[in-house]
């Protein structure tokens, strides 16, 4: 199978971008940018994850106690831009809170999953965590989310608006 054609199919899929934190047993705080986030089951709780098996943090992930599922929003680009790279300091200026086992909450992000972890399974050239929530909030004021298409970060346009728009220009006519 050709690896770049079958990664530009995959890109077709619009996703939301969330960063998963957690804390290490050193007390290090990790970090990492995906868009493989989703729902698996509301009884029990369930959603899931999946981490590069060349990720360096993958082992200190396999060994957290808990983690944070952070929905960023549109003006937190340069965040997932920060935690999508292995940088020294991805920490550095970035504010949070403590959540479920140490793991970071990133403020600011449209939504916070705490977890704890539940299992994790072969996925190829990943490993795919499935985690228990244990408790979720959602940042108030409905701010646009940071979507993932094609290749590159995309807006979103509120059908809303757009009906205003159209109805505007409809009465001008």
């Amino acid at each position: 199978m050709d690896g770049r054609a079958f990664r530009q199919s995959l890109g077709e899929f619009a996703t939301g971008v969330a960063v998963i934190t957690a804390q290490g047993s050193g007390e290090e705080l990790i970090g990492m940018t995906m868009s493989s986030f989703n729902s698996v089951s509301m009884d029990p709780p369930l959603v899931l994850f999946s981490v590069d098996r060349r990720a360096n943090s993958l082992p200190a992930m396999l060994e957290a106690k808990g983690f944070a599922v952070n929905v960023l929003a549109r003006e937190q680009e340069q965040i997932s831009n920060r935690f999508a790279r292995a940088l020294s300091d991805k920490w550095a200026e970035v504010k949070r809170t403590v959540g479920h086992a140490q793991a970071p909450l990133i403020t600011g992000a449209l939504a916070h999953f705490e977890c704890e972890p539940y299992a994790h399974h072969d996925g190829g050239d990943h490993v795919i965590f499935v985690v228990r929530v244990l408790r979720h909030a959602v940042r108030a004021g409905n701010p646009a989310p940071l979507v993932f298409f094609r290749g590159r970060y995309r807006d979103l346009v509120d059908e809303t608006e757009r009906e205003t728009t159209n109805n505007a220009t409809d009465e001008d006519t």
